[in-house]
């Protein structure tokens, strides 16, 4: 049986300044940041070093270059990088290379050399054109910080370039969320990222919440968006992403398929699957030190860079598999849970028999799809597969 694809993610753990609803492994360093730029790509070339016992020579199909603000550095430290995962990696001919960045202008200055480097992909980290949403966020750019980064970007080189919007935000009516999403389209990006703002915990929102729209509010948002967004030319394919005809992100839809990846860099994932000498399939999650003093500590270290590793049981891969599967609008094909998993298509689809009655998902022998109604109530529908 075939491995999955191979994707690639690297974690840059540093930002400009932490925003007060982001929950991920970020920290912040001011505004002149002075940033252990080799000795972090030492870092990470070391925990790759590490990681492709794994993996052997298998194609990287995709990288994903996430944060924190991975424009933070330099486009040498990307050069480098690329030059030496190529003389470890191969790279499939057509591997999307994405590189999260910041608007701001510091960061506008290198889009040039981040794609001599390779890069063929930026994630434009926008989250509204407005001023009095971007000050509520904490976010340190303009609306025409964003409009401008991405005439940049194109004129740099790059035509592939998603735009990260929030809808629900502090003060924010359906009138604004509109207007946010007609100056996003009127930049003409191949792919939008268009997500509500959530209060997570560990952050300065969770502690001290905002006034967000109501419920109702938010459901009109949602339906209006997606109608503007349909109107545009641009087709969901995940609960949260829309995109252009075949410029879906591939990084994240190998995510979403089971695919398997590498993670590198502080607090960075992966998954890995194998199959051993007896021909059982397994899957491993392993995980790197999160703190990023810790994890260049971690050179010096006999453990190395990963902080924990678990098998993933049989028991445990219903859920593992469809609380990603099923969030793309289309689902996946049946026979991709055998594929994926080494499990018979029965394991999956008795699992599913509670959502099916709910109407949950879609019956159909073929695919497997969560309806309307499941995608509204995902959590719903997967709490019906958790054992």
């Amino acid at each position: 049986m075939p491995l999955p694809p191979l994707s690639l993610y690297v974690h840059v753990p540093w930002c400009v300044r932490k925003c007060p609803y982001c929950d991920f492994n970020s920290h912040g360093v001011g505004h002149e940041p002075d940033l252990p730029e080799r000795a972090y790509l030492a870092a990470l070339l070391e925990d790759l070093e590490a990681e492709l016992p794994f993996v052997a020579d298998r194609e990287l199909e995709s990288v994903f270059i996430g944060g924190g603000t991975p424009s933070l550095m330099s486009s040498r430290f990307y050069h480098d990088f690329f030059t030496a995962l190529r003389g470890r990696l191969p790279l499939s001919k057509a591997c999307e290379i994405t590189l999260e960045a910041n608007p701001g202008t510091f960061e506008q200055a290198r889009f040039a050399g981040y794609r001599e480097a390779g890069i063929n992909r930026l994630s434009l980290g926008v989250q509204s054109f407005q001023p009095a949403q971007l000050s509520a966020l904490g976010r340190i750019h303009s609306g025409d910080d964003a409009s401008t980064a991405v005439l940049n970007a194109r004129e740099a080189g790059f035509d592939n370039l998603n735009l990260d919007l929030m809808h629900g935000l502090p003060g924010q009516d359906i009138e604004a969320a509109l207007a946010d999403l007609d100056t996003a389209l009127a930049l003409a990006p191949s792919h939008l990222s268009w997500y509500q703002l959530t209060l997570e915990p560990n952050t300065e929102f969770y502690s001290h919440p905002p006034r967000l729209p109501e419920e109702e509010q938010l459901w009109d948002i949602q339906d209006a968006g997606h109608a503007r967004l349909t109107d545009a030319g641009f087709q969901q394919y995940e609960i949260s992403a829309y995109s252009r005809v075949g410029l879906q992100s591939r990084h994240n839809l190998n995510y979403w398929r089971f695919g398997d990846y590498l993670g590198i860099g502080a607090g960075a994932h992966g998954k890995l699957s194998r199959v051993d000498d007896s021909g059982c399939w397994t899957i491993q999650r392993r995980w790197k030190a999160r703190q990023p003093d810790a994890y260049l500590r971690r050179r010096c270290d006999p453990r190395g860079f990963v902080a924990g590793q678990r098998m993933l049981t049989p028991e445990e891969l219903p859920l593992e598999f469809t609380m990603n599967a099923l969030r793309l609008i289309d689902g996946v094909p049946l026979s991709l849970w055998s594929a994926r998993t080494g499990q018979r298509d029965t394991v999956i689809w008795s699992r599913l028999a509670e959502a099916r009655k709910k109407g949950l998902v879609v019956e159909d022998g073929q695919r497997l799809q969560a309806s309307a109604q499941g995608l509204l109530f995902l959590n719903e529908l997967l709490a019906t597969i958790e054992i």
